[in-house]
C-alpha cells in the first residue's frame, strides 16, 4: 500500500509539473517558443557568411523594450569581422589582429548581440531588424515578429577551417531558457518574385522557452471581480504580488524617479502604487447586465507601476462563455483554440493602435477598459457558483493571482426562488392533509 501510494504521488507531482505554465509548458500555447535559426550563406576556409533570425511563435508573449540579448559559446576561437542588422555590446581583446588592416567587430568567446535602434544607417540595416529588439506576438502583430542580422565570421590562424555551430544560447529576457541549436533542413529563400528559390548550405535551430517562475518568482498582476447582483466588490487577494519587501508609493506621493537607474538597456525595477494586493498590474472583472438572450460583462486593467508604461499590452481569458462572444468594445478580440477548435473557452484581448495600446503608468489615466457582449448558452449559462467568472486571467502572458472561489460573489437568497421550487410539494402534501381529514370526519 505505502509503495502505491509513493507512485501516485509521483505520478500526480510529473503531471502537475508538465502542465503548468510556469514551467515552461503553456496548455494556452501549447506549441509557443521563440527559434534561434542559424542559415550558413556561404563559406570558404576560414570566412563563413550566415544569417540569425529570432523568431516568437507565441500566440500573446511578446518581448517587449529593452528587447533580446542574444549570447552564444563559440566552438573555438571564431571572431566576427563584419554585422548588418545588429552589433556587440562589446568588441573585446583583438590584439591577435593587430597586424590586419581592420580588426574583427568582436573577439570575445561569448559576444552579446543587439538589435539596432529604428533609424539606423541604411548601410547597416537588413531586413527585418532596427526594431530595438521588440518582438511581438503572433496574434497582435504577425509582420513584426522576427528579427535578423547577418555575420562574416572567421577563425584563428591555429583554429579549424569549417563552420562550427556554438552552443550555449542565452536571449537575454528574463524567464526564458535556450537548448543547444540542432540541424534541421536547409531554409529555402524566395527570390526573383517566387519564380526562384535558393537554399542555404546548412541550418541549425535552437529553441527558447518561457517559465513564469524563471521570470519572476512573485506573481505580476491580480484579479478582483464585483457583479450587479452583488453589493461588494471582491478584491484581490492581500499580498498577491508580496508585500514585505516591496516599496511602494503611498498616495499624495510622488514616486522616486530621480532614484532608480535610467539605463535604456535595463529594465527598471517597478515601484507600486501602495494596496492590499502590491501587484503592478490588477484586472477587475464586473459582470454588468443580465438580458433575455445575452449578458454583458466589463473589463478593466490598471497599472498601479509608477514607473512603466505597458506597450502593447494584451489579456489572456479563459471561460467557457467566450465560445459565443457577440462584440467587443474599443479592444481587439481574438479566440484562440490551440486544439484544433475541439476547445473553444479562450480569448485574447489587446488595445487599438494608436488608441489603447499603450498601457500608461499608475495615475488617473492609468487604465484600459471595455465591454463585451455574450450570448448565453442556455444549456450551461447560469449565475450560480460563480459561473459567471473567469477561470483564469493572464496578462501579457503572466498568470494573475485569482480571489478564492468561496469569496466570488454569490446570489442573493430568494424567497420567491425558493418558494417557486418548494410549492410543488407543498400543494401535494396539503391534498393529502384534506384528504385524511375528509376521511377521518367520515
Amino acid at each position: 500500500m505505502g509503495a502505491m501510494l509513493n507512485l501516485m504521488l509521483v505520478v500526480t507531482v510529473i503531471l502537475v509539473t508538465i502542465s503548468s505554465p510556469t514551467h515552461g509548458y503553456d496548455p494556452l500555447d501549447p506549441f509557443g517558443k521563440i527559434i534561434i535559426k542559424w542559415d550558413l550563406l556561404l563559406s570558404s576556409p576560414g570566412r563563413h557568411s550566415v544569417q540569425v533570425t529570432v523568431e516568437n511563435m507565441q500566440e500573446y508573449r511578446h518581448v517587449e523594450k529593452p528587447g533580446w540579448k542574444l549570447s552564444w559559446h563559440w566552438l573555438n576561437k571564431e571572431v566576427i569581422w563584419d554585422m548588418r542588422g545588429a552589433e556587440t555590446t562589446e568588441q573585446g581583446n583583438c590584439s591577435a589582429f593587430a597586424s590586419s588592416s581592420n580588426l574583427p567587430h568582436c573577439c570575445l568567446h561569448r559576444p552579446t548581440i543587439v538589435d539596432l535602434l529604428p533609424g539606423a544607417p541604411y548601410n547597416l540595416q537588413v531586413s527585418n531588424c532596427c526594431r530595438g529588439g521588440v518582438l511581438t506576438s503572433m496574434s497582435q502583430d504577425h509582420a513584426h515578429h522576427v528579427s535578423s542580422f547577418t555575420m562574416d565570421i572567421g577563425s584563428s590562424p591555429d583554429d579549424p577551417e569549417e563552420f562550427n555551430i556554438p552552443y550555449n544560447f542565452d536571449i537575454g529576457v528574463p524567464g526564458y531558457s535556450c537548448d543547444n541549436a540542432t540541424s534541421v533542413s536547409p531554409t529555402k529563400f524566395s527570390t526573383d518574385k517566387g519564380r526562384r528559390k535558393t537554399q542555404a548550405l546548412a541550418t541549425w535551430e535552437a529553441v527558447c522557452v518561457y517559465s513564469q517562475f524563471r521570470s519572476s518568482q512573485s506573481p505580476k498582476c491580480c484579479v478582483s471581480l464585483s457583479s450587479f447582483y452583488y453589493q461588494n466588490i471582491v478584491p484581490c487577494p492581500t499580498c498577491s504580488c508580496g508585500c514585505s519587501s516591496s516599496p511602494c508609493v503611498k498616495k499624495g506621493e510622488l514616486p522616486p524617479y530621480l532614484e532608480q537607474k535610467h539605463d535604456i538597456e535595463e529594465e527598471v525595477s517597478p515601484v507600486v502604487t501602495c494596496s492590499n494586493h502590491m501587484c503592478p498590474i490588477r484586472i477587475h472583472w464586473h459582470v454588468k447586465v443580465n438580458y433575455r438572450e445575452y449578458w454583458r460583462v466589463k473589463i478593466t486593467a490598471t497599472n498601479f507601476n509608477t514607473m512603466k508604461n505597458y506597450s502593447n499590452w494584451n489579456l489572456v481569458v479563459l471561460h467557457p462563455n467566450l465560445k459565443s462572444v457577440q462584440q467587443v468594445f474599443s479592444f481587439n478580440y481574438k479566440s484562440l483554440t490551440p486544439y484544433q477548435n475541439s476547445i473553444n473557452d479562450t480569448g485574447m484581448f489587446w488595445g487599438v493602435q494608436f488608441y489603447n495600446d499603450v498601457l500608461l503608468q499608475a495615475g488617473k489615466i492609468g487604465n484600459v477598459q471595455t465591454e463585451l457582449l455574450l450570448k448565453k448558452d442556455m444549456g450551461n449559462f447560469t449565475f450560480k457558483e460563480g459561473w459567471a467568472f473567469p477561470r483564469r486571467i493572464l496578462f501579457n502572458g503572466d498568470e494573475c493571482v485569482m480571489p478564492s472561489p468561496d469569496d466570488y460573489p454569490r446570489l442573493p437568497i430568494s424567497a420567491s426562488a425558493s418558494s417557486s421550487s418548494s410549492s410543488p410539494v407543498i400543494s401535494f402534501l396539503t391534498v393529502v392533509f384534506c384528504f385524511l381529514l375528509q376521511l377521518l370526519l367520515l
